[in-house]
């Protein structure tokens, strides 16, 4: 079964083609940094005209790149969401409209479902179950994930997600979009010990998480120290620090609680040398297996949501005839809205 995959639930066009004995047969993505970059953040409206002119023509690619033409695919996935609303518009109608018009199913796919699942397109995909971490720029969460499909989320962000309060704090530090590699960046020529932010909601039980507080913390630093370069940079230290510290916390409690020996994490934030070295650490130290998927699969991608909606199809899940996008989309509620 051949699958054609697109993303474009925020700022990224992702385009592939999965199939489901070969695997990953093709993939592109193209980025709209270079558009957003100059409002310091996505602007929806143009996020959304910009997938409009690069999906068909990465189509077009993909397929011409590997030799295969519309009567090659058996069925077409799509991001559902959460996303931007009109961005998930896009990459749902042009599914659709391709569904119909090559008379194959199409499936929507819940986009952290596909970050999840994002190291299965490796040669050697990690074995269920596991606890995933799953740090982007719209969402933080643990999940306890037993099996394909058979997903709990044991503690989520309460306010801003990880990739968000990245941008937010690099935009107060007068960084260019998007902030957040280049505050990790900036952090290394940091003074480690000039600053301590505080590491919320540690010293509390449960696996939720708010990063909020670390943003009016760091923007009240900056005030009182002024904005040299070096301050910056001990700035950005001080709140990388204290962004990782939680993570690691968080994710060394949700593998006590379960027992589970496995973690898996996944996003755009899994990408960020900090976290992946205080990880590394922290799993040696437990005995716990640590997976990630290969850094061009931490970012937003075609390749998730093809892989995600070839296994959900070949279970018999597929879309009816309209066309519907859920803006929000809590990962619990995956099966009755793709049915």
């Amino acid at each position: 079964m051949k699958i054609l995959g697109i993303e474009t639930s925020c700022d990224d066009t992702g385009v592939a083609l999965y199939d489901s004995v070969q695997g990953l047969l093709a993939h592109k993505l193209h980025s709209q940094s270079f558009i957003h970059a100059q409002y310091g953040g996505v602007v929806p409206e143009l996020a959304s005209r910009d997938h409009i002119r690069k999906v068909l023509p990465l189509i077009k690619e993909v397929m011409s790149s590997v030799n295969v033409t519309s009567e090659d695919i058996n069925g077409v996935a799509y991001t559902a969401g959460p996303g931007l609303i009109g961005a998930l518009l896009v990459g749902a109608t042009i599914g659709h409209s391709l569904g119909f018009a090559w008379n194959v199913p199409t499936i929507g796919v819940h986009h952290m479902e596909a970050h999840l699942l994002s190291p299965m397109l490796e040669k050697s995909p990690p074995d269920f179950p596991f606890i995933a971490l799953l740090v982007s720029g719209g969402h933080t969460m643990l999940v306890q994930v037993k099996k394909f499909g058979d997903y709990q989320i044991l503690g989520e962000s309460l306010d801003d997600a990880v990739g968000e309060a990245f941008d937010k704090v690099a935009k107060m530090l007068g960084l260019p979009y998007p902030g957040g590699p280049v505050l990790a960046a900036l952090a290394e020529k940091g003074n480690s010990q000039r600053f301590h932010f505080p590491r919320p909601m540690v010293d509390r039980p449960g696996l939720e998480f708010s990063f909020s507080g670390l943003k009016t913390f760091a923007l009240n630093t900056l005030h009182e120290y002024g904005d040299d370069q070096q301050t910056k940079a001990d700035i950005a230290y001080a709140f990388q620090s204290a962004i990782v510290d939680t993570l690691i916390i968080k994710c060394g409690r949700a593998l006590q609680q379960t027992g589970l020996k496995r973690l898996l994490v996944a996003g755009g934030v899994s990408a960020n040398s900090a976290l992946r070295a205080s990880l590394k650490n922290m799993c040696k130290q437990r005995g716990i297996e640590i997976i990630y998927p290969r850094l061009e699969f931490c970012t937003d991608n075609g390749a998730m949501i093809a892989y995600t909606g070839c296994r959900r199809l070949l279970m018999g899940y597929k879309d009816n005839l309209s066309i519907t996008v859920y803006p929000r989309w809590q990962i619990s509620d995956i099966v009755t809205k793709v049915l």
